[in-house]
């Protein structure tokens, strides 16, 4: 679950993270009283969930209250397209209205679970900013990295070779040091997968800040973490997304035209290789999981089918938990439930109760294509471009 960046930072503040001073606005007279609060030398900053809000226009210095309420009209007033949003982009319905710091240097700082490790680890980086991806991807020897022991936690001697290794002088160390703990300790406590301080900053007052934050939490312990300041903003999704999350499907909308329906994430990847190599993409990951019922799969049918862009369907099964005939029901009931027109669907299933599944397709005449394997539904798929 991703959070804003005002909800990041109220974490990171709760566990000793020095940040700026600000409040949260979602009308222009609290913008006004918020900037006249700070003499009007304040930023402006769009509460999206996505990165690239600077080069997006999403974030703005200014001098006056009357440019922060300009500014915030117009961020106000529409979606925002940054590189990791689609073409339509994402509603601004919040903005954060911080102090304006005369910042001497910024670094970059992320904790996160490294999947292929199995542990949890820390980076930093001495270029820090807007374009810290290109410095990953061209030179990643200015990426450093502590990787932590799960059973003893970060420990201060990697926490200081961290701040050796940025270059921060002598009297940044314990700062440092009591900073990264800090975030660490939040990272733990709240069970994120993702903290993110990008820019950390040094003042010329001598202060290091989080000046920019985000944070993700694991969905699998939100049933543990009941801070009300947590609330997901559900504004920030497709309304399609939305639908899926309280259907308790895993649904990504994606830019292609061939729907997929799956039940597991690795099987999903897999489908979305078999569309590619069809000469097609995929419009959407959708996994049903392993304990779905007839209903649960008439849903996810239902909510992909509801994309305009879906020419196409891939449903790939392998029965285990979850038996081929309980999803041959839910297709059936979900396309003889249609009162439009129906895409072609392509269906593989292997696993248990395979047979009787594609008994029931075949029965129900709705127009299902049967595949085999991975080879016959490339084809399958590629003919009915």
């Amino acid at each position: 679950m991703k959070l804003h960046e005002y909800q990041a930072k109220a974490l990171l503040s709760k566990y000793g993270v020095p940040v700026p001073r600000g409040e949260v606005a979602s009308s222009l007279s609290e913008v006004r009283r918020i900037a006249k609060s700070f003499e009007g030398n304040c930023v402006v900053k769009v509460q999206v969930h996505a990165g690239g809000r600077g080069k997006s226009g999403g974030v703005k210095l200014v001098k006056d209250v009357d440019s922060a309420v300009a500014v915030a009209e117009q961020m106000l007033s529409g979606n925002i397209v940054t590189i990791q949003t689609t073409a339509e982009g994402v509603p601004v319905n919040e903005l954060l209205i911080e102090e304006a710091l005369d910042v001497t240097k910024e670094l970059y700082l992320s904790i996160l679970v490294d999947g292929g490790l199995g542990r949890v680890i820390v980076m930093a980086s001495e270029a820090g900013g807007m374009d810290i991806e290109k410095v990953a991807e061209d030179s990643p020897d200015k990426i450093l990295k502590e990787v932590i022991d799960p059973n003893i936690g970060l420990m201060a001697y990697q926490a200081r070779n961290l701040s050796i290794g940025l270059g921060l002088d002598r009297e940044f160390h314990s700062q440092f040091i009591k900073l990264l703990l800090g975030a660490f300790n939040a990272f733990i406590q709240t069970d994120c997968s993702l903290i993110e301080i990008n820019p950390l900053v040094i003042t010329s007052q001598g202060q290091l800040l989080a000046i920019d934050a985000k944070a993700s939490i694991d969905d699998d312990a939100l049933f543990r973490q009941k801070d009300e300041s947590f609330n997901y903003d559900s504004r920030q999704e497709l309304e399609i997304e939305n639908l899926a999350r309280a259907s308790g499907l895993s649904y990504v909308k994606l830019d292609g035209d061939v729907g997929c329906l799956v039940n597991g994430a690795g099987l999903a990847m897999a489908t979305m290789d078999v569309i590619m190599a069809a000469g097609a993409t995929p419009a959407n990951f959708l996994d049903v999981g392993g304990g779905a019922d007839v209903n649960k799969v008439h849903k996810a049918v239902d909510i992909l089918l509801s994309d305009s862009g879906v020419k196409k369907v891939f449903v790939n099964i392998f029965g285990g938990i979850l038996r081929c005939d309980v999803v041959a029901e839910g297709i059936v009931a979900a396309t003889k439930s249609r009162k439009t027109h129906t895409p072609p669907i392509v269906v593989r299933m292997l696993g248990t109760n395979a047979d009787e599944g594609r008994k029931i397709l075949k029965e129900a005449k709705i127009g299902v294509h049967l595949v085999n394997d991975f080879t016959e539904a490339t084809k399958t798929i590629k003919s009915l471009s």
